[in-house]
């Protein structure tokens, strides 16, 4: 209750400023006393006061309504520690979603990129009759670190190039796992999946996570890459820094030499199949195109480094047999018996110990293989989904 204010102390004021008084009474001699006087905003003032809030609101409707399907997103996760002590300053996570997420968040499916993809890459293999079903799904198509869209060495101004430190699949997983915790405020996911490089985080994730999801289905990736494997990948590094325009990743054309493509080439499926799908006119004509530098140098190494020091059984003394039964999550676990870039053994062995089920590919596509029998693949993907 505002007290009137005592009689010595009253004014008076013409009455065509009584808008700026809160209280007052007439007396009669077209003046008004005031008990109070408060100056009222002026006009503009207000006005600006509403457009600002207007603006707020605007600003907050645009942040909460949900993202088109399939369209690039990005999750900033603030710095990330990495496995070996380091940390990535500033991390940032692309990702991309389709289908809807039911009412108890039970659909929820993760679907990391492969080595040197990207979520874009990804997008063909979502929706009705392929890999994963977004009708019935929702699925969380993540670009793993160092892919060129999440935080890597190409699009890092804080730690640039060569600067930006090494990770491992395990640092890959701890980021999404605060986009799916902290963004996407998801504590559980029906199932993680991924071809090639994802089938490695997928592995990763069932060890270092067993209870975050209900199945788990690695295709053609590896817990632990083979001898061969290894000297692959690090035949294709150490072509790239014997290059003359590497320059220890300070380089200003894209360092990539053309035995970099030619040792992919031979690894990523069998004579057979490449001998179906080139004719002696394409390859020669094939030496005079420049090799493809869509995927950034600095990149390519930090990403090979991750595959390379995947070990799920390190937390375990480097026993298999005991990172497999921490496993809770029923897999299915897909090979092709002639990869020769992500061999099959170490799944294959991997599956014996967890007595998971597995779907051996027999086509002579190699580590394509998933690509030419898609339609197998997604049949069996979908049959193991539904299971309850």
């Amino acid at each position: 209750m505002i007290r009137p204010i005592p009689l010595a102390r009253r004014s008076t004021i013409p009455a065509s400023d009584a808008l700026t008084a809160a209280m007052f009474l007439p007396e009669g001699n077209g003046k008004i006393t005031v008990r109070r006087r408060i100056k009222m905003p002026s006009t503009m003032k207000i006005l600006r006061v509403v457009a600002a809030i207007v603006l707020l609101i605007a600003a907050a409707s645009a942040q909460s309504a949900p993202a088109e399907e399939g369209a690039q997103q990005f999750a900033r996760i603030g710095d990330l520690k990495l496995q070996n002590g380091q940390v990535i300053r500033d991390c940032r996570i692309g990702y991309r979603t389709f289908g809807h997420l039911n009412d108890d968040k039970s659909n929820a499916v993760l679907f990391p990129t492969w080595f040197g993809g990207r979520s874009q890459d990804l997008m063909a293999n979502i929706g009705p009759g392929k890999i994963v079903d977004s009708s019935k799904y929702y699925v969380i198509l993540v670009d793993a670190l160092g892919d060129g869209v999440s935080s890597s060495p190409s699009n890092s101004s804080a730690q640039p190039r060569m600067q930006f430190p090494r990770f491992s699949i395990r640092d890959m997983v701890e980021s999404q796992h605060e986009l799916l915790m902290r963004v996407l405020h998801l504590t559980h996911v029906y199932a993680v999946m991924g071809i090639s490089m994802g089938g490695m985080q997928t592995f990763q994730w069932v060890v270092a996570y067993p209870d975050f999801m209900d199945r788990a289905i690695p295709i053609v990736g590896s817990p632990r890459l083979a001898p061969f494997d290894l000297l692959l990948w690090q035949t294709m590094i150490d072509a790239v820094e014997q290059n003359s325009l590497w320059k220890d990743g300070n380089y200003t054309q894209q360092p990539v030499p053309r035995e970099v493509d030619q040792i992919s080439q031979l690894a990523l499926s069998t004579p057979e199949h490449y001998n179906q799908e080139m004719t002696r006119e394409k390859f020669f004509a094939s030496l005079k195109t420049p090799p493809d530098t869509h995927f950034d140098t600095n990149d390519r190494i930090r990403q090979a480094q991750a595959m390379m020091g995947l070990d799920v059984s390190a937390p375990f003394g480097g026993s298999m047999q005991r990172a497999a039964e921490a496993v809770k999550a029923p897999m299915l676990i897909i090979v092709d018996a002639h990869d020769h870039m992500v061999t099959p053994g170490p799944a294959l062995e991997f599956a014996k110990l967890k007595s998971a089920e597995t779907f051996v590919l027999e086509n002579d596509c190699g580590h394509l293989g998933p690509g030419c029998d898609m339609q197998k693949v997604s049949a069996a993907v979908a049959e193991f989904l539904a299971k309850k």
